[in-house]
């Protein structure tokens, strides 16, 4: 277990902010803006400094990539174990500084590597839910982001990535081109004032609300 907390650690510290911002501005920028007409609102509520945890919705693989590169400063995103086994989008991904955590499990060595990505000056990016919903709605959302929140005095930043689940439909190998994507930044949400269990669910629930209604402005 301690090899593996370990290994994970390893993961965050693979993220290197030059490629970071090199991927980002050379390959994903240019191919959201180009074939999926990426538009992007709340720009300004991105703080550039202390820690941060970026909390979003999720209805693609594409999520982490497409978060990420909207944001002003580095985010290292939770991303399932298996996408660290895909050529290419491995090597992406561990560029972008995620770390892998394994689903339907509770994962303490995620919960510490992304308390460890914070420490080393990335904001850390937590999809609410855990997993991937058809709509991308948040409607079962897991308290480990507000552990991390109490754990770090990190505030949330909530954000909505609407139009991703056309990307890459269930049974397609290939990305489709040409679908809308459009991301919303919402107002930060200052970390819980308790840890108890109430105190995280109502915490875990206000971001969950928030995220929801900028998903239901649409495009």
């Amino acid at each position: 277990m301690v090899n593996a907390q370990k290994l994970k650690a390893k993961n965050v510290k693979g993220g290197n902010h030059l490629l970071y911002k090199m991927f980002k501005w050379i390959v994903v920028r240019p191919i959201l803006y180009v074939f999926y007409q990426e538009r992007i609102y709340g720009s300004e509520n991105v703080p550039l400094k202390g820690n941060l945890i970026v909390v979003s919705n999720h209805a693609s693989d594409f999520d982490p990539l497409i978060v990420g590169s909207c944001m002003d400063r580095p985010v290292a995103f939770m991303a399932k174990e298996e996408l660290f086994k895909i050529p290419v989008l491995s090597q992406a991904i561990t560029a972008f500084g995620a770390y892998p955590v394994k689903r339907g499990a509770g994962d303490r060595g995620a919960i510490r590597a992304a308390i460890a990505s914070i420490e080393e000056g990335w904001a850390t990016g937590i999809f609410l839910q855990g997993t991937r919903t058809l709509d991308g709605r948040v409607t079962e959302p897991k308290l480990g982001a507000a552990m991390i929140a109490v754990k770090t005095q990190a505030p949330f930043l909530p954000i909505s990535v609407w139009g991703t689940e056309r990307i890459l439909p269930k049974g397609k190998r290939f990305p489709k081109l040409f679908q809308p994507v459009t991301v919303r930044i919402g107002k930060l949400i200052p970390p819980p004032d308790g840890s108890d269990r109430a105190s995280l669910e109502a915490y875990t629930q206000q971001c969950a609300d928030a995220i929801n209604d900028l998903h239901a402005l649409g495009r």
